[in-house]
């Protein structure tokens, strides 16, 4: 037997003053007149012994009250272990309020339950006790200690949000803020889904871990995964191919799922799927796009009762027109002309070498050089800024070209550099169809394609050396067309001259045309369709303005100004982890659109995976306490069982009333 408050016992000293009461009371003389006094001696030894065993009762029960009083405020308990918690409590809890904590059990979301039993886990410690409340947030505030009536309002201003935290950052967090002195005490309340339940304990002796876990009703979920153009670039009067990806995370085949888009807020149904159990769909939608500009579609599917991976937010740019700058020897390449003529999508532009304007090269997507004879030191380094900064060069050098000035461009972008030209014919003879620039070109590659031939071609150091990648190839294995990503943009460098004289890729249209079209778009691959709410925090558009004092905003359903970092000729944008709900944002610069995002939701937690009791058991062996049979318990009377034992004051409290009952008893009804 143990006691919360041993030092009370010293008031036991105090039952002396109830037995000097009685002995001195019951003690005293009183004068009684008989008028007969025969059988006198009989009743005063009759009375004196019922008096003297009424007054021995009355003062054990004093004396019992009393005692169990006293008992009652030092508040005895029977430890169930050797190790009884006394001192200050800090107790930390994590209440899981991902979007997977909106699955039902008995009807309440599982988020309302989490947030009811750390009510109860709050009332099971003092007033004088301190607590943290955590949640996926991890806010800067949730790190402070707060009091009990604090704590209470804190619980109660959790609610779902999207943002998913693995538990091992949780727990990193619980670590960094844990007190110097007191008893530490974490409660983890969550799903425990597989895919964040990722921590390792360390067999932590410094805290007491605990974990709560929910279990939902057993639910089913369908998840639209993501979505895709096959084209990487789609295109303005096309039919452009949008694939989706739809999961099934149940264990059931679910049929009948509809399916519907809304393009630029155009709803419009694309009928049902049947999806296998844990299988997964691969859709395909048509998309003709008619206007150029910014284009935002939502994917929707129908499917109850985990909602928040239902709706797929996808954004992209659509370009009336793709600049390209031909600069070249003479005043204009009839070759490229011919081929750009028929694409109304791309503006070209010719230009003489001797009329570059550098400050201009910025505004192109693509810049080709053609047969120039040598390239400048200035345009040499225009061109390596431009490239670097996210654009896309492509070289044609001519068969007399100053080879010096050549290989000094190629090695300032770290590319391989000439070594000869050859005058012998060659033949292309394999096609990288697994690069951006032929990938989903061509159905099959086969004896059909004709590749190109030509009747001479620079021979180049260290192939492959320095990062290039090829397009084509020669059947000597020398690269014909080799592309090197280089900071944000693309160098394509060809082996020959674009001149039919020596090359005859001007007249295979096969080739040429997808060629020329797909490096255009080479630097606007990487552009992200969509952002996941808490993982994607990141964003960079080109600077449309010189002036130091740009501010960009984020306009949606959240406004706000976001974290920017000028990067020369572009700026970072940090979105800070502001954004919270899924949806189309714009980030706009003094009120002109810049850039279309897409948010969604993270499906970190689509699948519906989660860690049972005995695999917690498990995975955490004894470095934790699996609070198991605790979801239609008081958990308050679970925790103090736990930490105290079996405790004894309230019976104590009972008894001493029990006594007080029987002294006042004894008082009135036994007359003497």
């Amino acid at each position: 037997m143990q006691f919360v408050h041993p030092q009370i016992l010293w008031a036991l000293l105090a039952l002396s003053i109830p037995i000097i009461i009685h002995l001195f009371h019951f003690r005293r003389f009183k004068k009684v007149y008989f008028t007969n006094v025969k059988f006198l001696k009989e009743i005063k030894e009759e009375k004196s012994t019922r008096r003297q065993l009424r007054n021995l009762l009355v003062l054990l029960s004093r004396l019992l009250a009393f005692s169990f009083l006293v008992f009652a405020f030092a508040q005895p308990f029977l430890s169930k272990n050797d190790t009884a918690k006394t001192g200050k409590n800090f107790v930390s809890i994590f209440i899981d309020n991902s979007n997977s904590m909106m699955a039902l059990s008995e009807d309440v979301p599982l988020v309302d339950k989490a947030k009811k039993k750390a009510e109860e886990i709050v009332s099971a410690y003092g007033v004088a006790d301190q607590f943290q409340i955590l949640s996926h947030e991890l806010k800067g505030s949730q790190q402070r200690w707060i009091n009990q009536e604090n704590t209470i309002q804190a619980i109660d201003d959790i609610s779902l949000n999207p943002e998913v935290n693995l538990l091992s950052n949780v727990y990193n967090k619980q670590k960094q803020s844990k007190p110097k002195e007191g008893n530490h005490v974490i409660y983890y309340i969550s799903d425990f889904q597989k895919s964040i339940t990722n921590f390792n304990l360390d067999n932590d002796t410094l805290s007491e871990i605990n974990l709560l876990p929910l279990q939902s009703i057993k639910e089913s979920n369908v998840s639209i995964d993501s979505a895709w153009f096959e084209s990487v670039v789609p295109s303005i009067n096309q039919n452009n191919k949008l694939i989706v990806r739809i999961k099934n995370h149940s264990e059931e085949p679910k049929d009948d799922i509809r399916l519907s888009i809304n393009h630029n807020n155009q709803n419009r149904p694309e009928g049902t799927i049947s999806i296998p159990a844990m299988g997964t769909k691969i859709d395909t939608i048509n998309l003709l796009i008619s206007q150029p500009g910014w284009q935002n579609i939502r994917i929707k599917i129908d499917d109850y009762p985990i909602q928040f991976d239902d709706t797929y937010f996808i954004s992209f740019n659509i370009k009336e027109k793709t600049s390209v700058l031909a600069i070249n020897k003479n005043g204009t390449n009839k070759y490229l002309s011919a081929v750009f003529n028929g694409l109304k999508s791309f503006d070209l532009k010719n230009v003489q070498v001797s009329s570059i304007k550098y400050d201009q090269l910025k505004d192109n997507d693509l810049i080709i050089l053609t047969e120039l004879n040598e390239i400048t030191s200035g345009l040499a380094s225009a061109i390596k800024s431009y490239v670097e900064n996210g654009g896309n060069v492509l070289v044609f050098p001519t068969a007399n070209a100053n080879i010096a000035s050549y290989n000094n461009f190629f090695t300032s972008l770290n590319s391989n550099t000439i070594n000869k030209w050859t005058k012998t014919k060659s033949n292309v003879f394999r096609i990288n169809t697994s690069e951006f620039v032929f990938d989903n070109v061509y159905s099959t590659i086969g004896n059909n394609l004709k590749l190109p031939t030509t009747e001479g071609h620079f021979e180049f150091n260290k192939q492959n050396a320095r990062g290039g990648e090829y397009l084509l190839r020669y059947r000597d294995g020398q690269n014909y067309i080799t592309k090197y990503k280089r900071g944000k943009g693309n160098l394509f460098v060809c082996a020959s001259p674009i001149d039919k004289k020596y090359n005859d890729l001007v007249v295979n249209a096969e080739v040429f045309v997808p060629l020329v079209y797909k490096v255009a778009f080479a630097a606007n691959q990487n552009d992200q369709l969509a952002y996941s709410i808490g993982k994607d925090n990141f964003t960079e558009v080109k600077n449309t303005s010189t002036s130091n004092e740009i501010i960009y905003k984020i306009k949606g359903a959240q406004e706000f100004i976001p974290g920017q970092t000028n990067l020369g000729n572009s700026t970072l944008i940090n979105f800070n982890n502001m954004i919270t709900e899924a949806g189309y944002y714009d980030l706009v610069l003094n009120d002109e659109l810049i850039k279309g995002l897409a948010f969604n939701y993270d499906r970190i937690e689509s699948n519906l995976d989660y860690l049972n009791i005995e695999s917690l058991k498990q995975q955490f062996g004894q470095s934790a306490n699996i609070l198991e049979n605790t979801l239609n318990a008081d958990l308050s009377n679970v925790i103090k069982e736990k930490d105290q034992g079996i405790t004894y004051w309230r019976l104590c409290l009972l008894l001493a009333l029990l006594f007080l009952a029987i002294e006042t008893l004894l008082l009135r009804f036994w007359k003497i």
